[in-house]
């Protein structure tokens, strides 16, 4: 394999249960939740009026939830361990703990959890409980995901 062929991410035999990696953060603007309540179509008042939001157990408008998982994905891409090596992201379990704020500086904490060789599919089965936490290293997203990854080639 020469260098043009080898991508940056790490190969299904590469991860190793308990493996964690974190994300720089990134401040959630309103922008951000402009741009996400139009992308999405979810106009919802909590994110999007503030006097409605003022009345609300938060007292100001909040990130969207998802708004929050996806971001965590731009993360996680950030740090090049699935690139060019993630082959489906399978699926994921996810509980929202506490509200993203606008302002708010968020990072995503990657850790291995679980193994399953999938050879027919050319790699195997990886689960990582991802953690979305705030500047003051607070737990507001938490779950895991199952991605299907690369195995190395022979």
């Amino acid at each position: 394999m020469n260098n043009v062929d080898r991508v940056r991410g790490r190969y299904y035999e590469e991860f190793e249960s308990g493996d964690t990696m974190e994300s720089p953060g990134r401040t959630i603007t309103e922008t951000d939740v402009v741009l996400f309540a139009g992308l999405s179509g979810d106009y919802n008042q909590l994110h999007t009026d503030a006097e409605f939001a003022r009345g609300t157990l938060f007292g100001e408008r909040i990130a969207h939830g998802l708004l929050g998982l996806a971001v965590a994905s731009g993360l996680g891409s950030r740090l090049g361990f699935l690139e060019g090596t993630a082959l489906a992201f399978r699926g994921l379990e996810w509980k929202f703990s506490a509200p993203i704020k606008i302002g708010d500086t968020i990072r995503a904490r990657f850790e291995v959890v679980d193994k399953k060789p999938m050879p027919r599919l050319g790699g195997g089965l990886i689960s990582f409980k991802v953690t979305i936490l705030n500047q003051r290293g607070e737990t507001v997203q938490t779950g895991t995901w199952e991605i299907i990854v690369k195995s190395r080639p022979l």
